[in-house]
């Protein structure tokens, strides 16, 4: 996706699909990403999660508006490879007739509100049921403004951007959203801390209905996600709905399968975690890769997330309560850098789109992919690490663990999620 540019006249069709493209990437947080963190938390907790999704998602508006936008995707000067300026602020300059490429720039305001807002919503299930809700909202609006906004600007921001310049390929945000998001919350549950009781006693999910009703909103969702970054209603979009279906679907199987192989039963929620996989894989190489290059990344990310969520994660013993960094984070690191090789012309049945301009090769293409993972894990972890110490001195980021026990939705909000203890 690039940065707001004017065109002759609006196109009625791009404008129709991006609507409902941003609505269904709305729809991917609230509700589907909210249902799909509630179900695996402990009765006790469920409506904090429900509160931290809802309320992050009016901050981020807000956010957007105020300053986030322009910081984005407005023109930064002379520092505009890192950060835009804020011309763009309160959208100066902006109404109803201002145009961005074939549809009006007000709804590419909202479409890319709606990934600035679900950002930081994943990084919630690296911590829920012990943080406190004010570091919820302090550090994720100072951390969608500081991490979130430059990365945004590096790879979408237009010509004269630093991962722009490069050639990095990152359609609808495996850099920007899945990556950021995922090291940001392998950084936070570390530093918060594991729940009480972790790993002496079970902490099974309290609704696992819930969540596959959150994950099929999700995989909906994501047809907005991916084939809105087209930001046009055309064969492109298309391609790029098909191929974020097969990964989807391709994942959910092979995490089935190994399940199925290792403990003699499929489980549920391997299968809906394998499809979240194979969806946070396939979006940096949606606009770029055919469908049998989804095929092999969404094996791929079936394998190497379930690895990451299952064997790493336990002998590492972090406390990433969802899977947040396994899944999004490794998956989006998958993705991105298959995307250097399955974007070739030239791999048969396996050819994608091309590449970067100015980049002719697979190894040229990979290895501006892989500078642009490594800057982006960085910068990411560096400056999370200080804002969640920041955070930590002004409001505290753990509860009390008698808060803990007694569950936050009574702790933090004085409400119960249901009528029964748990």
């Amino acid at each position: 996706m690039g940065a707001a540019q004017e065109a002759v006249e609006i196109n009625t069709g791009d404008t129709a699909w991006m609507i409902a493209a941003t609505a269904l990437v709305l729809f991917m947080t609230i509700p589907g990403l909210s249902l799909f963190y509630a179900g695996l938390v402990a009765k006790r907790n469920v409506l904090s999660v429900l509160m931290q999704c809802f309320a992050l998602t009016a901050l981020m508006t807000v956010l957007w508006l105020v300053v986030g936008y322009t910081l984005a995707f407005g023109d930064g000067g002379g520092a505009n490879k890192f950060i835009g300026g804020l011309g763009k602020a309160f959208l100066r300059g902006v109404n109803a007739e201002t145009l961005s490429g074939s549809i009006p720039e007000i709804l590419f305001f909202v479409f890319q509100m709606t990934f600035f807002i679900i950002t930081p919503g994943l990084i919630v299930g690296a911590f829920v049921e012990r943080i406190r809700f004010s570091a919820v909202m302090i550090f994720s609006a100072v951390w969608g403004l500081v991490v979130y906004a430059p990365i945004c600007h590096m790879v979408w921001g237009g010509d004269g951007t630093f991962f722009g310049d490069m050639g990095v390929l990152d359609f609808a945000g495996g850099i920007v959203v899945h990556i950021t998001a995922g090291v940001a919350a392998l950084v936070a549950c570390i530093m918060v801390g594991p729940r009480s009781g972790y790993g002496k006693k079970a902490m099974p999910p309290h609704n696992l209905p819930m969540t596959v009703t959150g994950t099929g909103m999700l995989w909906v969702g994501w047809y907005g996600f991916n084939g809105g970054s087209q930001l046009a209603a055309d064969g492109g979009a298309v391609m790029a709905i098909v191929v974020t279906q097969i990964s989807a679907g391709t994942a959910a199987l092979v995490w089935m399968g190994i399940e199925w192989a290792k403990h003699g039963k499929p489980s549920v929620l391997g299968t809906v975690t394998g499809a979240i996989a194979g969806l946070a894989a396939i979006t940096p190489a949606s606009g770029y890769v055919g469908p049998v290059g989804a095929l092999i990344i969404g094996t791929l990310s079936g394998i190497i997330c379930w690895y990451a969520s299952t064997v790493i994660k336990i002998k590492r013993g972090y406390d990433d309560s969802l899977d947040v960094f396994p899944v999004h984070g490794v998956g989006g690191m998958l993705g991105t850098l298959m995307a250097g090789i399955f974007a070739s012309t030239e791999l048969g049945v396996f050819s994608g789109q091309g590449f970067a301009a100015d980049i002719n090769s697979i190894g040229e293409q990979l290895s501006v992919q892989f500078i642009g993972v490594l800057a982006t894990v960085v910068f990411t972890a560096v400056v999370t690490w200080i804002l969640l110490k920041l955070t930590d001195a002004l409001v505290g980021l753990r509860l009390d663990e008698n808060s803990e026990v007694e569950g936050l939705d009574i702790s933090s909000h004085e409400e119960r999620g249901y009528n029964f203890t748990n």
